[in-house]
């Protein structure tokens, strides 16, 4: 048996009996609470102080967050892991603002758990004294009604939230690899918003929509008289974001002597506007994205080794909608109230089947693509409910978006099943496999019953007899 001593909070006891059991299996001394209350009061009664604490965010009576605020408020050096089903941008960055050692989405990996406690109760062994528990308090620039910017359940996002709450009070530089559509932007707009810079100036300037000869003036401003048509001075985009954040989209198309300029900037902040003979100081977080391989383009000498040093200080993955084809329905759902709203339009409606059919595409434009079929399907749709007919023909006959890694799916969702202690893994996917194969059949068939069996590959009675079985509307 360790030393290490963990608690555990949550609601649902079949979490507590899960993490318990995994805990001791890696030789952890476990307690279990199956509420905040419980576990502050113990603390109050000098209960001996855990080694790192495991907890939901909603729970009857006070949730994980509050939780947490009073813990740091008494043990600053206590380690707290938050774990949640509701993932979101929002309560990610909520937990570390407050000081949260750990993010944990729900599913969770057993293994990714020990794993991170473990950590947790080194760092409050090693480091006691420099964990601090006093998060600042970033303003938002958001409403409350408002919906988050960013969206997103699948694991590749949660990595996206808990980035952007672990520099939620940096300046530092951050680069923002992913291809096109995937919401570099958003990325980068969330970051600014989730920072001491909030309240300072956003401005975004994509390199690739400028031309090179004008390129120079765009950052830097010139002076009148500078060049012909420079009739009056003109402030650059660092000057505008000056205490603030400048977003450089498509860095990767910046040419090389803007590159060398850049690199001045960023090493001691000062620049001249073009024909000017004063240097200007900004203080300006930089913030860069590209869909290329900067590291490719370094090797082909396309691009300074040294600026791209300077800019990759930390890098973020934008993940392709391939790679999250969980938040699809979602998404899609996200932007057909949104197009709803914005043309007038009765919302559309997504069934089972649809949110199936729509998930299972590549979507190789990314949620760009995504937004803009919602737009589509809006306006041409000619009913409220959706089926797979009702998509624009580029997308449903594309052959590369019917090559659908099921399996790799599948396996995921089984080996988190039994990482959960599940058991009868075929006595729940049976049904699921057949419900989604019957409902794409009917809907491939406008509900006749006789094709949609030779589809599947049954017989028109067993298809009737499995409607029943599995209550089939």
């Amino acid at each position: 048996m360790s030393d290490e001593y963990v608690w555990v909070i949550d609601d649902d006891q079949s979490i507590r009996w899960v993490l318990e059991k995994t805990l001791k299996q890696a030789g952890m001394q476990v307690n279990v609470f199956e509420s905040a209350d419980e576990a502050l009061d113990a603390m109050r009664g000098n209960a001996l102080a855990p080694d790192a604490v495991i907890s939901d965010i909603r729970m009857p009576g006070s949730d994980g967050l509050s939780l947490l605020d009073q813990m740091k408020r008494t043990h600053p050096e206590l380690p707290v892991l938050i774990m949640t089903a509701f993932s979101d941008l929002d309560s990610t960055v909520a937990a570390f603002e407050r000081g949260a050692f750990e993010y944990i989405p729900k599913p969770f990996d057993v293994d990714n758990v020990i794993e991170q406690v473990r950590r947790a109760c080194n760092s409050q062994k090693e480091h006691r004294n420099q964990i601090s528990g006093a998060a600042a308090k970033v303003k938002v620039v958001q409403k409350p009604d408002e919906p988050p910017e960013l969206i997103g359940d699948a694991p590749a996002m949660q990595d996206v939230f808990k980035a952007i709450g672990r520099l939620s009070r940096s300046k530092i530089t951050v680069l923002i690899n992913g291809e096109s559509g995937t919401g570099k932007e958003l990325i980068a707009h969330a970051l600014h918003r989730h920072s001491p810079r909030s309240e300072q100036p956003f401005v975004a300037l994509n390199m690739a929509a400028i031309p090179h000869d004008l390129m120079e003036s765009e950052l830097f401003g010139h002076e009148k008289g500078a060049f012909t048509g420079a009739q009056s001075t003109r402030i650059g985009r660092f000057e505008q974001s000056d205490g603030g954040t400048l977003f450089l989209d498509e860095i990767g198309d910046m040419p090389a002597t803007l590159q060398t300029r850049l690199l001045r900037v960023l090493a001691d902040g000062q620049f001249y506007r073009v024909g000017g003979h004063t240097p200007i100081t900004v203080d300006v977080r930089i913030i860069a994205a590209t869909h290329q391989d900067l590291e490719q383009l370094v090797e082909d000498k396309r691009f300074r080794e040294d600026l791209f040093h300077r800019l990759n200080v930390i890098r973020i993955e934008a993940p392709p909608l391939r790679d999250r084809r969980e938040d699809i329905p979602r998404l899609l759902k996200h932007f057909l109230a949104k197009a709803a709203e914005e043309l007038g339009e009765e919302a559309k409606v997504m069934t089972p089947a649809f949110e199936a059919y729509v998930s299972s595409l590549s979507w190789p434009g990314n949620v760009r693509q995504l937004q803009n079929t919602a737009h589509w399907l809006t306006v041409m749709a000619s009913t409220t409910e959706l089926t797979a007919e009702d998509m624009p023909a580029q997308v449903q006959d594309s052959p590369s978006q019917r090559d659908v890694d099921w399996e790799s799916g599948l396996r995921q969702w089984a080996n988190r099943q039994l990482h959960d202690g599940h058991s009868d893994l075929l006595g729940i996917a049976q049904p699921a496999v057949e419900r989604i194969l019957i409902q794409c059949a009917l809907n491939k068939t406008q509900d006749r019953r006789q094709e949609a069996a030779r589809l599947i590959g049954w017989g028109r009675n067993t298809l009737t007899r499995k409607i029943k079985e599995l209550e089939i509307d």
